[in-house]
């Protein structure tokens, strides 16, 4: 057995690389659309049982938190779509380079961060 090898590892202490993190965020939007959609749907649901129904959606989705609500999910949606793309292109063959990928990453974050500003303005 090897004593030299570290006991209690400083998770903080790590530093991932842009691709790496980009990936990661991947995998976190596409939580947060899962879970998000069954709020979307309970929405609907309530939405369609009828016109009160319909009122309470629409004057609850007035709210600032329900608008926040709604631009989260928004923007993990637009984010699994971007990052998504980017994984279509690298099956491709396309960007599977070191420098590929971090430019790809880069991309990927600036074009994400345009459009979930805009949809926050489209909301607002």
């Amino acid at each position: 057995m090897n004593k030299q090898r570290p006991v209690n590892l400083d998770l903080s202490k790590f530093h991932f690389p842009l691709p790496a993190i980009t990936s990661i965020l991947h995998r976190i939007s596409g939580i947060i659309i899962f879970v998000g959609v069954a709020f979307l749907l309970c929405g609907l649901d309530m939405s369609l049982s009828g016109e009160e129904g319909f009122n309470q959606v629409s004057e609850l989705l007035d709210g600032f938190l329900a608008k926040l609500i709604i631009w989260g999910i928004l923007s993990a949606l637009l984010y699994h779509l971007v990052a998504g793309i980017k994984h279509l292109i690298m099956d491709m063959g396309i960007g599977e380079t070191l420098p590929g990928g971090r430019l790809a990453a880069k991309i990927t974050l600036v074009v994400s961060i345009v459009l979930i500003v805009l949809a926050g303005v489209w909301i607002w």
